[in-house]
């Protein structure tokens, strides 16, 4: 009997290894609750694991102790239970746990995909731990993926352009480093290697070649080519298709004209103009704006006056406030402003909390924060959500009249223009006086004529007399 297991031992490796193997398994084997742990301690601690031994139920009974068939299939079906587990226990990534993966992040409640816009790293190049290595451009802001270890970059998974959703693979990242580089100085030998490697089979093929005596082919007579059709007098001349570019539109750009075009089609809207004469509130920025720089440690500006002069205005009409939700009206007792901000990347609106708390050096620190985040692309879904009233400032780009368009699902929009001295009659006399056009556009379904004028007004006569938020008048 030891001989036949002897021989089955010998099968699958050395004799002296094997039988040592076999010669501990059997002095180790026990009763039934301690032998199957230490059989399969031992022949799982094996390089070959328990592949030697194909049959159990063999072994003679040891010391007077019997196992049965039973006892050894359950001890066996244990122990590929446990190399099982042992074998998926395994990390993902590499056995050493040196190959991490960089995945897309969470995006928000309301995005669930994005596009790959570009990679800011290349293979090979080294990154350290929250180091952006690409972007994720979505329907509202664009995203950076972040490297979730120190290291060297394997490889590029993903590609620019495509469509990716939080928790995909875009690259491989290398804590250690091991490999990169040569495979990357291997790659390069390679492509130099192949031209050097092509001239000399070309040469060895023109030997090869025998040369053939090229016969002279008769020459056919050439036909006329037919003369171009006249074009009539009526037909347009269209530039060449060499001249026109095709590029895709970004998915902001897309969401701005789908949400633009879904606020034309749903709301009524009409828009009201009125004039505003700036001198006071210029002249007020001017005597104040170094003493306001030196203890605010920002600059005064314009827009802190309009929006002091919005919040007066929204409490003195709600309903500008408010908004339709299907046959009902939500009335918001707070003032949410959002302020347009125009960015390389396309339009953003940010928003300014609860306007109606803050002062004038408040509102300046929150839109400078505001801007510099919308320029740098690292503004935030959550900093661009919800706002019950919008101010576009288009004349930082010499408008000087426009129609602003609602964002949805406001019901208002104040449109500032440029500044232009014109002549203006004052007590009697005409002089030239700083002037702005003001727009309003408004949801005609909520809001009447009266109150957008009654609103607009109020903004006139706050930014022309300052003095008026001081006395609530």
């Amino acid at each position: 009997m030891l001989g036949v297991i002897r021989r089955r031992v010998a099968s699958g490796g050395s004799s002296s290894s094997s039988s040592s193997i076999l010669k501990q398994s059997l002095q180790t084997i026990r009763p039934v609750s301690s032998s199957t742990s230490r059989v399969s301690e031992e022949i799982l601690s094996h390089p070959r694991g328990f592949g030697h031994v194909r049959k159990f139920s063999c072994l003679a009974p040891l010391r007077g102790r019997a196992i049965s068939s039973r006892t050894m299939r359950e001890g066996v079906s244990n122990m590929e239970l446990t190399a099982s587990k042992l074998i998926l226990s395994r990390p993902f990534s590499s056995d050493s746990g040196d190959l991490v993966d960089a995945v897309v992040p969470f995006m928000g409640e309301s995005i669930t995909d994005g596009t790959l816009a570009k990679f800011l790293k290349n293979p090979g190049d080294r990154v350290e731990v929250d180091e952006p290595i690409a972007q994720i451009e979505t329907d509202k802001v664009t995203i950076d993926v972040a490297s979730p270890e120190a290291g060297v970059i394997k490889e590029l998974i993903a590609k620019e352009g495509d469509t990716v959703e939080p928790g995909t693979k875009i690259a491989v990242i290398s804590k250690s480093g091991e490999g990169v580089a040569h495979a990357a100085l291997s790659e390069n030998a390679s492509k130099k290697a192949a031209p050097k490697q092509s001239a000399p089979e070309m040469k060895d093929e023109e030997k090869i070649k025998p040369k053939v005596e090229a016969s002279p082919v008769p020459a056919k007579p050439k036909t006329p080519a037919p003369p171009p059709p006249k074009r009539s007098a009526t037909e347009p001349q269209l530039p060449p298709k060499e001249k026109e570019r095709r590029v895709p539109m970004t998915r902001l750009r897309k969401r701005v004209a789908t949400r633009l075009k879904d606020s034309q089609n749903t709301f009524a809207l009409l828009t009201t103009f009125n004039e505003v004469d700036m001198t006071n509130l210029m002249k007020l920025r001017s005597e104040y704006k170094d003493a306001f720089v030196e203890k605010h440690g920002v600059k005064l500006g314009l827009m802190s006056g309009f929006i002091k002069a919005a919040v007066s205005g929204l409490q003195n009409q709600p309903i500008i406030n408010a908004v339709i939700d299907g046959d009902d009206i939500i009335y918001r007792d707070y003032i949410d402003i959002s302020i347009a901000v125009g960015t390389p990347k396309g339009l953003v609106v940010p928003v300014i909390r609860n306007a109606e708390k803050m002062n004038f050096a408040e509102i300046e620190k929150e839109i400078n924060t505001l801007a510099k985040k919308a320029n740098d692309g690292t503004i935030s879904i959550d900093e661009m959500a919800g706002g019950s009233f919008t101010i576009s400032n288009g004349g930082v780009y010499g408008s000087l009249l426009s129609t602003p368009i609602i964002n949805p699902p406001q019901s208002a929009i104040l449109g500032m223009h440029s500044i232009v001295s014109r002549p203006m009659v004052v007590g009697g006399n005409v002089v030239p006086r700083p002037m702005m056009y003001i727009a309003l556009t408004y949801d005609h379904r909520l809001i009447d004529g009266r109150e957008a004028v009654f609103f607009l007004r109020r903004i006139k006569d706050v930014v022309e007399d300052p003095r008026r938020l001081l006395l609530d008048v």
